[in-house]
């Protein structure tokens, strides 16, 4: 089912579902959306429940004409969306009707939105995944970013009954000054001050911040004069967070399989979803946390998710505080 042609792809727009998992020893990354948490909710709101590909919009967005009547919810960061030139709004569902003209604009906060439609956007899987990885080619719409022209393709869903939304006190507030929680290592006997003074200092996102990973700027993070410069390539998780040899952290994402400099600290999985909302300029601080405070962190965010997709999140004529305190009622209930 056609659902919509691409007028203007915008800046860098893929398709990525949640990942591409098991492949990595054959140098496939897992991919996946930068921000996880946006992600999934846009599929909530979207009626999907499972593992559907959304649109992944990167700092300035497309011009879409819906070739289908359906539903979509747009989460993430505030791109100005507006539907026939009126103004439409993200984190919530929004019926859209054969003609009509999505407008993405330049990201006012955050860096990232994620657009999802009712039953999911269909393209080939490629390694049990729809998520879409440029070095490869592979996934997404034939291995690349949407350009003029694309026809985007999507399943027949039956279409929502109500609108839907997500409360606003867990709406994400994308500020410039962002803290990730990270645990110390796998190398950080590497370091000495350089370990106490990583966790001290602010750093600055850099204008080398793509899917790979965020390079940082900020304090030179020195390691033990006697340790060797790099170690031996090994595996690469989202999360680790290396050291070269200039000293400048740099964070990995979703499209890293291997790396040979040492990793002072690994960002939790948790807090990631933060990291792919911040633009070149912002401010990062990191926070040392223990292996158990990460495994709360996670549970706790699991627990969200189950709450949210057992609520309905029906918006019309539904009051938000109630909607917020039954959601909370969920949570306590997990």
């Amino acid at each position: 089912m056609q659902v919509f042609k691409t007028i203007e792809p915008g800046a860098h727009t893929l398709v990525q579902d949640l990942g591409r998992f098991g492949y990595q020893q054959f140098g496939v990354p897992p991919c996946g959306m930068l921000d996880k948490d946006a992600g999934r909710i846009a599929n909530l709101l979207a009626g999907n429940t499972g593992n559907q590909a959304v649109l992944e919009i990167t700092f300035i967005g497309p011009t879409l004409e819906v070739l289908w009547d359906t539903d979509i919810a747009v989460t993430g960061a505030d791109m100005g969306l507006t539907v026939n030139g009126r103004s439409a709004g993200n984190w919530r569902s929004l019926r859209v009707k054969k003609g009509d003209l999505l407008v993405f604009k330049q990201a006012a906060r955050g860096c990232r939105s994620y657009l999802a439609v009712t039953g999911g956007i269909d393209v080939p899987e490629v390694m049990d995944s729809r998520s879409c990885y440029i070095g490869a080619r592979i996934g997404g719409l034939e291995g690349r970013a949407l350009k003029a022209g694309d026809i985007i393709q999507g399943f027949d869903a039956p279409p929502l009954g109500e609108a839907r939304q997500l409360p606003g006190e867990f709406v994400p507030d994308y500020g410039h000054e962002i803290r990730l929680r990270a645990i110390p290592g796998p190398q950080d006997d590497y370091f000495d001050e350089g370990l106490e003074r990583f966790f001290e200092s602010a750093f600055t996102v850099s204008h080398q911040a793509n899917r790979m990973g965020y390079r940082l700027t900020g304090p030179v993070i020195a390691q033990r004069s006697y340790m060797p410069a790099s170690i031996i390539s090994e595996p690469s998780l989202p999360g680790g967070v290396q050291v070269p040899p200039d000293g400048q952290p740099i964070v990995l994402l979703a499209e890293q399989t291997v790396g040979g400099y040492t990793k002072i600290a690994t960002v939790i999985s948790t807090d990631l979803a933060k990291l792919a909302q911040a633009v070149p300029g912002d401010n990062v601080r990191f926070v040392r946390v223990t292996l158990d405070e990460a495994h709360r962190a996670y549970r706790e965010r699991s627990a969200f998710f189950k709450a949210l997709a057992a609520m309905d999140l029906a918006a019309g004529g539904d009051d938000p505080a109630g909607l917020s305190q039954r959601l909370a009622q969920h949570l306590i209930q997990i």
